[in-house]
């Protein structure tokens, strides 16, 4: 037996990690523009008999699995984007009969805001259109696969949250820059903007 059949299989290097990594950056971004493109989004609910935002969706969807009412802060910190955004776009749901209001049992001033029954039809509605597409586009591939990949993208999404809540806390507790000072604009407003868009 020759000494190659013996030695151990490299171990991978940095270089391999980026690869890996760089090669997730690229399949996660198609992904995000297949799922997110205006179009598709409008066939989708269009399929589903109904006309909602995409940032009026995840909103729905937050509050479809919140336990009870939500205050507007709650809402506005789960979906990483700010208070008054949310607030716009409950008014333009409550206007639909899609969500409501109601009081603040610990605070009179307060309102929390919840799903109306046509907001979880509408909701439930959406998520079978999706389903159905999901089933087409995924036929042929094993029911483990699917789980497995579920599982990987679970995780990373609680690790990408908590990376970007982090950044968003850290950039409260320092002064602004200088107007023109460049930058990225920060974690707070890439989340803004992909909620918004």
């Amino acid at each position: 037996m020759s000494d190659a059949a013996d030695a151990p299989s490299p171990v991978p290097d940095a270089a391999d990690d980026r690869s890996a990594t760089a090669d997730l950056e690229a399949v996660l971004a198609s992904l995000a523009y297949l799922l997110t493109r205006s179009q598709e989004h409008e066939r989708r609910t269009a399929r589903a008999g109904i006309t909602a935002a995409r940032s009026d969706v995840y909103l729905l969807r937050a509050l479809a699995e919140a336990e009870g009412p939500s205050r507007v802060g709650d809402l506005a910190a789960s979906l990483m984007v700010k208070p008054s955004h949310v607030t716009r776009q409950i008014d333009r749901l409550e206007s639909q009969r899609l969500v409501e209001r109601t009081p603040d049992a610990l605070d009179r001033r307060a309102r929390r805001v919840a799903l109306t029954a046509d907001g979880r039809a509408m909701l439930e509605r959406l998520k079978q259109a999706n389903i159905i597409g999901l089933t087409s586009a995924l036929d042929g591939v094993a029911e483990p696969d699917v789980a497995a990949t579920v599982g990987v993208l679970r995780h990373l999404i609680e690790r990408y949250v908590h990376r970007v809540r982090s950044t968003m806390l850290s950039e409260e507790d320092c002064p602004a820059p200088p107007a023109g000072a460049g930058g990225d604009g920060g974690a707070a407003r890439v989340a803004e903007g992909a909620v918004e868009s």
